[in-house]
């Protein structure tokens, strides 16, 4: 059976999507392993909201409930809404992890969509440049790492909690100068660590 949700630590992780808008370079799915910790987390098939919410359990059992597989879980904008009401309407709290496209591959501003069910946005910064975020993360369309900065620029006006990351370690990226552009569009920053997921 498809694994639908993960637990890390006290939080309860969804699976929602096995695609993504970038490829990035430092992803266990880019060199075909799709396993994280003891949990396998390939989808034979797009998990429908009614299967995940029947997995959840209880939300109020976790410190949260964080949207975040081997895919960008914006790219399945309606379910991970619909998902994550759920988890809203019976007591949960709910953070995203996501590449920031999604108002760029939906074509239009998704924040006030996930402003009515998002309490935490954690958007993957993951370069100081184009240039090195084109290298390290291959995204599939143009002008993403221009999108993933405006989104992260506005997002504060409709979410609270807003994290921009970026990952020590890979050639070319300036942690320092990373966490000055989130502090510029008033962001919290962290710094991750490859292969560290939580």
């Amino acid at each position: 059976m498809d694994t639908l949700v993960y637990d890390i630590g006290n939080s309860r992780y969804v699976n929602l999507s096995d695609r993504c808008s970038l490829r990035c370079q430092f992803c266990p799915k880019t060199h075909h392993k799709l396993q994280l910790n003891e949990y396998d987390l390939t989808l034979e098939k797009r998990p429908t909201t009614q299967a995940i919410i029947g997995e959840l359990g209880d939300p109020t059992q976790f410190d949260e409930v964080v949207f975040c597989g081997f895919g960008e879980s914006t790219l399945r904008l309606k379910e991970l809404i619909s998902v994550a009401t759920f988890v809203k309407n019976n007591g949960g709290s709910v953070r995203l992890n996501t590449d920031g496209l999604g108002s760029l591959v939906n074509k239009r501003n998704i924040l006030p969509e996930l402003s009515t069910c998002v309490d935490a946005l954690c958007v993957s910064m993951n370069a100081q440049d184009e240039d090195i975020y084109n290298r390290h993360c291959q995204p599939t369309l143009k002008g993403s790492y221009v999108a993933m900065l405006e989104f992260l620029a506005d997002a504060p006006n409709y979410i609270q909690q807003v994290t921009a990351t970026a990952i020590d370690g890979l050639e070319g990226v300036n942690i320092k100068t990373c966490e000055a552009l989130a502090a510029e569009r008033g962001v919290s920053f962290r710094r991750r660590e490859l292969d560290v997921v939580g």
